[in-house]
């Protein structure tokens, strides 16, 4: 009889445990809204690069709320993006985008320039 309630057993927990997987696959079935942070429009060649590889990791909230850096700031952050968290960008494609972040977030941006907040 004991084996008997052990087979039972088994075959209640076999069915709880892929009751469980299944709920936490069709959990997964989520839409998140459309981001509605957007990097400064420019005409400058680093703005679709930054669109382009920013945004594979963070928000553009991310980068319009650091304060108004030199150039040598935004090198090293845009290399440390590059060398230590392997984002997937091209080295000729630094240049370009640290221009546009500090031209359009950095000390480089003109004085009388409205930003776009979110």
């Amino acid at each position: 009889m004991n084996i008997q309630k052990n087979k039972s057993l088994r075959g209640v927990l076999a069915l709880l445990m892929s009751l469980t997987l299944t709920s936490a696959v069709w959990a997964l079935e989520i839409t998140l809204p459309e981001e509605t942070a957007r990097y400064q429009p420019s005409d400058l060649p680093g703005y679709p690069l930054v669109q382009q590889n920013c945004l594979v990791c963070h928000s553009a909230q991310y980068v319009q709320y650091q304060p108004p850096s030199p150039r040598t700031y935004w090198e090293v952050t845009v290399k440390k993006m590059k060398k230590t968290f392997h984002a997937p960008f091209a080295d000729e494609d630094i240049p370009a985008m640290v221009d546009y972040l500090v031209k359009t977030y950095g000390a480089e941006q003109p004085r009388h320039k409205n930003r776009v907040r979110p």
